[in-house]
């Protein structure tokens, strides 16, 4: 954990040439490269980096309060003759002007301003914490996209696997019909297969290229220069069946320590109770030191040289002896909004509980699933080579072979559609206990 929020931090600080000036289209694109791009580029996670700034800026704005505050003041002005005929007046002049430097320290604000700035402080590892979940998320996503590319090539390639072997049953019908072996249905029936084999192939190159798409708005890739147009890389990756498993009790504690949704509520939590602290600081006087130094004009001469200056010093204190209840009303508010906190976090993590639950069973079904279609796969293919063998002996029909290959078809796409709900699954799991990328963490 400790390896990833320094990892956080420094992203905050680094500045990517990705986001200033987008590559190329690249002509090979690996799971590691969308998801090191994504993590400097996904707008979800920019935007998360940027409310993280924005809380620094509202600690600096707090921690103002108990610096010393300076301001100058000055003030010129010319007054008719007229306001200086009244009786006893010994002003030889009708200007005025004055300039003061004031510095301002508070000293004691009934812990108003130490409350506040921990509750700032708080909220600034609360949004650390939500960059942390939006990356995981964001991160799990591109996964999920790029899962996505894999299984429309791979369906294209089961596809095309399947209009060649329809190729090849039609010239076989052809070739047997014009040796007067079979008659002319059999022809009919192979041309009729191929045909509607060509619209699976053709929803399958459709399904590659809107999940490219997907793909790169979810690593936040912008780059529409001409020559970006219509490239598209050879992604680099399979949709393999790798069994794990997870212990439902240590994916549970797990989630529970790990999970910086919830921790990031925790947060929120302790800062609403500083809040309560800080409303509570309307109970008590103020008191800071005051001093500067002004000059002034001697209301006797115009002359500059002629000024008044001298220093001041002083202490100012405010106390609400009673404000009408107005601080009551804020504390019993704060007060309220530490109460909801509490329960979000409770909702919270009867939620991942819950989620940890659900992908544990998803991750089994998946599992499964993808064990069952891998047996299914090798039957299948078993099927069409005995079925082409009797057809070729004249012990089974044209009707044989092509259900057997329509099987063989479908028992591959169910085992693509299989491995890649398990590959999903499992990226699910992971972010479900809190654990980062694996490939974040290299």
């Amino acid at each position: 954990m400790t390896s990833f929020r320094s990892l956080l931090v420094a992203s905050l600080l680094a500045t990517s040439a990705f986001a200033q000036t987008p590559p190329d289209v690249p002509d090979r694109l690996d799971l590691q490269t969308a998801l090191t791009y994504a993590l400097e580029n996904n707008y979800s996670i920019r935007q998360a980096k940027e409310r993280i700034r924005e809380q620094e800026g509202l600690i600096i704005e707090v921690k103002a309060q108990v610096l010393p505050n300076a301001f100058v003041d000055s003030s010129a002005s010319r007054s008719d003759w007229e306001l200086y005929r009244d009786r006893g007046s010994s002003a030889t002049s009708n200007e005025d002007w004055s300039i003061a430097l004031t510095v301002r320290q508070l000293l004691y604000s009934g812990g108003g301003v130490k409350a506040a700035l921990d509750a700032q402080q708080l909220v600034r590892e609360a949004a650390l914490l939500d960059l942390q979940a939006t990356i995981n998320n964001a991160l799990l996503e591109v996964r999920t996209r790029f899962y996505n590319v894999l299984l429309a090539r791979d369906q294209i390639r089961v596809q095309e696997q399947n209009v060649g072997l329809l190729r090849e049953q039609l010239q076989t019908a052809r070739n047997r019909f014009e040796a007067g072996s079979v008659s002319n249905f059999d022809v009919l029936q192979a041309e009729v297969q191929l045909a509607n084999a060509q619209p699976p192939l053709i929803r399958a190159r459709n399904n590659f290229r809107i999940s490219v798409e997907e793909l790169r708005q979810v690593i936040g890739y912008d780059n529409s220069e001409s020559e970006n147009l219509r490239k598209v890389p050879e992604f680099i990756g399979s949709l393999d069946f790798t069994p794990t498993s997870f212990d439902l009790q240590q994916a549970l504690d797990a989630a529970r320590t790990s999970r910086p949704e919830l921790q990031q509520l925790e947060k929120i939590a302790d800062a609403r109770d500083a809040g309560v602290r800080n409303a509570k600081s309307g109970y008590y006087p103020d008191l800071a030191v005051v001093g500067g130094y002004e000059f002034r004009k001697d209301g006797r001469s115009s002359h500059f040289r002629d000024s008044l200056d001298g220093w001041t010093v002083g202490l100012q204190s405010s106390w609400a002896v009673f404000d009408g209840r107005a601080t009551a009303g804020r504390v019993r508010q704060a007060r309220s909004q530490l109460e909801q906190a509490k329960l979000s976090v409770a909702e919270q993590r009867l939620g991942i509980e819950v989620e940890v639950r659900r992908a544990i069973s998803s991750l089994q079904e998946a599992g499964e699933l993808a064990d069952a279609a891998q047996r299914v796969v090798a039957q299948a293919d078993e099927a069409l080579r005995l079925a082409n063998a009797r057809y070729s002996a004249g012990t089974a029909t044209q009707l044989d072979v092509l259900t057997a290959q329509v099987a063989l078809t479908q028992a591959r796409d169910n085992q693509l559609q299989a491995n890649y709900s398990y590959n999903v699954a499992v990226a699910t799991m992971r972010r479900a206990i809190g654990q980062t990328d694996p490939f974040v963490t290299r």
